[in-house]
């Protein structure tokens, strides 16, 4: 049997690693092509065992992988700011710490339980609501957001060629539906209904958090009260019912002037 021998001067070992990019690239492994001429010189000058090598540039695929379906899946979620737990103050919040400990831990996805957040605007459920979404795409899972109103959108624009259950059942995909904003503007008949249906086929399937100005039990108050016990029913029968209280974070911060940058 006859082996070939790479040379191990300079210009053969370039060649070589040359030659892994354009393999790389073949194979399409992004992450470990763009990691690899770069770790390639480091194993050299170090003299790591190949295997070690070989562990490095799997390492580098797999985490650039990770993170390219952590953003697709961020991106698919529809938030609408951007809000995450990095900007969150625990500290100022009116929800009792060990119950925001225990949120962030995400369990309750896994058990396909619902979160149902209420209290007065400007007390941080948007906030909250969101930061949990980021945590749980960065945790796996895929996740969509929408207002109330988007949700009456996605029935109406389907009623028409009669595709509303196939638009639910793609919503239904997510582990995560996060809808924001109930209780600020009265429901219209579509939009109750869209609530509803999407309640009821995640009922012990999927999990559903939601953000509203008002407890649920309120919420006949806003649709009509068939719709809105049986919505109401599903939702909290594997909830996570979590008040806010006290006065608008906003309006301290604008009351403090901390609303907007001072202008130059």
């Amino acid at each position: 049997m006859t082996t070939t021998t790479t040379k191990t001067n300079g210009v053969g070992a370039a060649a070589a690693a040359d030659a892994v990019v354009e393999l790389l690239r073949e194979l399409r492994l992004p992450h470990m092509r763009h990691a690899a001429p770069d770790l390639l010189a480091t194993a050299k000058a170090q003299r790591w065992d190949p295997a070690e090598a070989v562990r490095a540039l799997l390492t580098e695929e797999i985490a650039g992988r990770r993170a390219s379906s952590i953003g697709t899946r961020r991106k698919a979620a529809g938030f609408p700011t951007g809000k995450t737990f990095d900007a969150w103050n625990e500290t100022t919040s009116s929800i009792p710490a060990p119950t925001q400990a225990a949120l962030r831990t995400l369990e309750w996805i896994g058990n396909h339980e619902n979160l149902v957040i209420c209290g007065p605007s400007g007390t941080g459920k948007t906030h909250f609501l969101e930061a949990l979404g980021h945590a749980a795409v960065d945790a796996g899972a895929h996740v969509l957001w929408f207002s109330l109103e988007q949700l009456g959108q996605v029935v109406r624009r389907h009623r028409a060629d009669d595709t509303t259950g196939r638009a639910l059942r793609r919503i239904l995909r997510a582990d995560l539906i996060l809808i924001d904003d109930i209780g600020l503007l009265p429901v219209a008949a579509d939009t109750a209904e869209a609530l509803y249906r999407i309640v009821d086929a995640a009922y012990e399937k999927r999990s559903i958090a939601l953000s509203s100005n008002l407890h649920p039990a309120g919420f006949d108050e806003l649709m009509p009260k068939t719709i809105a016990n049986a919505t109401v029913d599903r939702l909290l029968h594997h909830a996570h019912l979590v008040a806010t209280q006290g006065d608008s974070h906003r309006l301290q911060q604008a009351l403090a002037g901390k609303g907007v940058k001072a202008l130059t």
